[in-house]
């Protein structure tokens, strides 16, 4: 067992007085108050003046992701509400492949109300583009973090995206202790939000609009995107006193190869934009070692247990990782690199490509809050007192930080 795994997480709490959350977002986003911690020196700003703080010719990489409308409610013959929160897609396990789906499709979910729901099916009628369907779903099987439920509908002129469309319910936070609103589709989406996968948003990228993009741009600052599908367990709280007897989710990510060559020309020095964006830069660098070790990896290889990077007894440079990647694409004539990731980044994790964070703040107790300590070397007590005594709002839809250790 490594010292990570005995990180106690009742050292990462702090009191988080419910008003500090924040339950809905300013009107103008980049308005937000944005907290710059800077090698221990503390400040705030707002957030439109973010490119003040990044050199010219730095590499910001930000999550693409865009969250689903991932709910979906039925209701029995005898009035009990059945809830099907979508997790991952199952039959096609390809995210781009499931929403093109006709007639029908599987997903890995959570059921609401299960003791309710032993077996049947269940089905409610819709409408979409003036036609009529039923849409039918049936539990068939269990899957580690879920069950698998199919979904039928008799329309095979209709997509699976566009029952999602029509009927399902963007998943805000537990946290927010509220419905989801009209508002909701709009605010809890990144101006950048482009392929469908996330039950989640990533959060950090909340404050962007438009005006800032292109202040960043304007500043000598380059873009890049890749792509982590936030899955429900980013909330899943830390219930183990020992940090080593938490499970973490697997998220898909993907990589484009140009993304990849960019990491490289910035000397794989690269300021992530939220935790998810992190997990992904953090994750390539032990893809790179594994396909390092295994030139002739499988596609279900592509992927970063838990603790694979704390138990790897081989260190490379970042650089070697990354074209490591690049190499491994170029032999197989891929452009985009699918994968996995269970990291989970703890105290004592030694960062190799990312040198700065745009991040929220985060819940106590949480494997987010583990993110951050680590990266700031410990200090995250001091960057959350200061905080929580400037009135800074908290979690998916408050204020922001950028870190700089």
């Amino acid at each position: 067992m490594n010292k990570n795994e005995q990180i106690q997480i009742k050292d990462y709490n702090y009191d988080l007085p419910d008003e500090r959350i924040a339950k809905f977002p300013i009107q103008h986003r980049d308005n937000s108050k944005l907290l710059i911690y800077n090698k221990g020196e503390i400040k705030d700003d707002k957030f439109f003046n973010i490119s003040k703080y990044l050199p010219e010719g730095q590499l910001m990489i930000f999550n693409n992701t865009k969250v689903i409308q991932a709910r979906l409610h039925f209701r029995k013959s005898t009035g009990a509400l059945i809830e099907v929160f979508l997790l991952e897609p199952h039959n096609p396990s390809d995210y781009e492949q499931m929403f093109q789906t006709k007639d029908s499709c599987q997903w890995v979910c959570l059921i609401g109300n299960l003791k309710k729901w032993k077996d049947g099916q269940l089905s409610q009628q819709i409408s979409i583009r003036d036609t009529h369907l039923t849409l039918s779903v049936t539990r068939v099987g269990e899957s580690g973090t879920g069950h698998i439920v199919q979904f039928n509908w008799d329309n095979d002129d209709v997509s699976f995206a566009e029952i999602l469309d029509a009927v399902g319910e963007l998943p805000i936070p537990p946290y927010l202790n509220r419905k989801t609103e009209e508002s909701d589709k709009h605010n809890y989406q990144t101006v950048y939000s482009k392929i469908k996968g996330s039950v989640a948003a990533p959060t950090a990228g909340l404050h962007f609009t438009d005006e800032v993009l292109k202040d960043i741009d304007n500043s000598g600052i380059i873009r890049d995107e890749i792509t982590l599908h936030v899955g429900a367990g980013t909330f899943k709280p830390v219930k183990s006193e020992y940090v080593r007897d938490h499970s973490m989710h697997t998220e898909f990510i993907s990589v484009h190869i140009k993304t990849l060559e960019n990491i490289l020309r910035s000397n794989c020095t690269v300021t992530a934009v939220g935790t998810t964006s992190v997990r992904t830069l953090e994750s390539l660098y032990y893809l790179g070692i594994k396909i390092g070790d295994n030139p002739d990896i499988s596609d279900a290889e592509l992927h970063i247990d838990q603790w694979y990077p704390y138990n790897v007894e081989k260190n490379i440079a970042p650089s070697q990782a990354i074209n490591n990647i690049i190499d491994y694409m170029k032999r197989n004539n891929l452009s985009i690199l699918n994968a996995s990731t269970q990291i989970i980044i703890v105290p004592g994790y030694q960062y190799n490509i990312v040198k700065t964070l745009i991040t929220n703040f985060h819940q106590p107790q949480s494997t987010l809050l583990l993110l951050v300590s680590a990266f700031v070397n410990g200090d995250w007590k001091n960057i959350y007192n200061y905080a929580l005594s400037n009135d800074f709002r908290f979690l998916s839809y408050g204020d922001s930080s950028i870190l700089i250790p």
